[in-house]
């Protein structure tokens, strides 16, 4: 028996498994045909095969333009070990390989006797009985781990909850507890609620999962999935810009979610959307929206003034959003995917007030310029008004 695990590169947890009985060869790669299907820029079409070559034995064989490397080192081939680490290119997706023989079988420590040895200093989990090694504290059943985010409305934090079979490895969720000093604001109070009720109600592959919402020692909490990916603007920051394809991809992905929330039977309008809140989700390369805590129900009275720079059209910086507002931002973030840039820097006075100016930019083609022209355009009525129709633009340009 053959397992890989596709782990999260940063905290090494398990994102996705595979398990092979009789298998002689195992293709890995981008192409649906493959075995493992990973969906990454970083990753051939048919980038690596994992040979049985008999007694027990498994050797590597690396077919992928970006390399493959084992256990840390470049490797065009080699003999992999049980708990072998292979890495789809210098910074691409990381998998574990483990093998088990029919006369063999795994003996997991118990918790109670574990001593946590030969575990690496970042990790989360002990590499023998599988429990959290660092417990910050414990909210209700939750088990922070570590802080994620702090924003003016809450705090984030990775939490975990405890299996109840011996040698199970914890779910990971995202827990959210509001901010001391908005306690006492009723208006952020609303906001903070909204978010768990909109959640609650929304079902989408490209929408963390809503888990729980409760108020513990005066303290409001809300439970979400944990998304392991990459957020664009540090795919940005990291990797450099995007090619026009994935880009248009990226967006035509975001568009499907907000074509699903705006088609709510009150419409849902994100009114955060930017570079940071779209996350890459590592199993298949998908787009993941994220941050619903200043979510509005369309058709609601002007409510308090959310505002992006750069990202946020003039009626929601005026306080009076629309589903058009999510789509501007939408425009707006394909300029920093393809340039790097903050549209805040392309933005220039043409007589009539201020607005995005992309004319000169050489990375972006004339027809996704007249694209972003059009789901930028300072008035409602200029600019697409579904996110369908922005997708159906979007997918002309490709």
């Amino acid at each position: 028996m053959v397992t890989i695990t596709l782990l999260d590169s940063r905290q090494k947890t398990p994102v996705q498994q595979w398990q092979f009985a009789t298998k002689p060869v195992i293709c890995i790669g981008r192409s649906p045909d493959n075995h493992i299907v990973l969906r990454d820029i970083l990753v051939s079409r048919y980038h690596l095969e994992l040979h049985h070559v008999g007694d027990g034995t498994w050797r590597l064989r690396s077919r992928g333009s970006n390399g493959t490397f084992l256990d840390g080192q470049l490797s065009p081939q080699g003999n992999l070990a049980d708990g072998s680490i292979i890495q789809l290119g210098p910074t691409g997706p990381m998998l574990r390989f483990e093998i088990q023989t029919s006369s063999q079988k795994k003996v997991t420590a118990g918790p109670e006797n574990c001593t946590h040895a030969g575990n690496f200093p970042g990790n989360l989990f002990c590499i023998h009985c599988r429990q959290p090694l660092n417990v910050q504290r414990t909210i209700r059943q939750y088990q922070v781990l570590r802080l994620l985010g702090h924003g003016g409305m809450g705090t984030t934090f990775l939490v975990c909850v405890p299996s109840d079979q011996p040698g199970q490895m914890p779910q990971l969720r995202v827990l959210k507890e509001m901010n001391a000093a908005m306690e006492n604001i009723p208006k952020a109070q609303e906001l903070f609620e909204r978010e768990a009720r909109i959640l609650q109600s929304l079902s989408h592959s490209g929408i963390p999962r809503f888990f729980d919402y409760f108020v513990e020692n005066n303290k409001k909490y809300l439970v979400m999935e944990l998304i392991h990916g990459q957020d664009l603007d540090k795919w940005v920051q990291q990797k450099g810009t995007v090619a026009v394809e994935p880009a248009i991809a990226w967006m035509l992905q975001t568009c499907d979610v907000l074509s699903y929330i705006h088609s709510q039977a009150s419409p849902v309008i994100h009114r955060d959307l930017k570079p940071s809140n779209l996350i890459v989700r590592s199993k298949d390369s998908q787009i993941v929206v994220i941050d619903f805590g200043a979510v509005k129900e369309s058709g609601n009275s002007p409510g308090t003034r959310i505002a992006v720079e750069g990202y946020s059209s003039p009626e929601q910086t005026l306080g009076n959003p629309q589903i058009q507002s999510d789509l501007y931002a939408i425009g707006a973030t394909l300029i920093f995917l393809l340039t790097g840039q903050s549209p805040i820097k392309v933005y220039r006075n043409r007589g009539q007030g201020y607005r995005l100016q992309i004319q000169e930019i050489a990375a972006i083609p004339d027809s996704l310029k007249q694209v972003i022209y059009t789901a930028t355009e300072p008035r409602l009525s200029d600019r697409y008004q579904s996110a369908d129709q922005l997708a159906t633009a979007l997918k002309s340009c490709l």
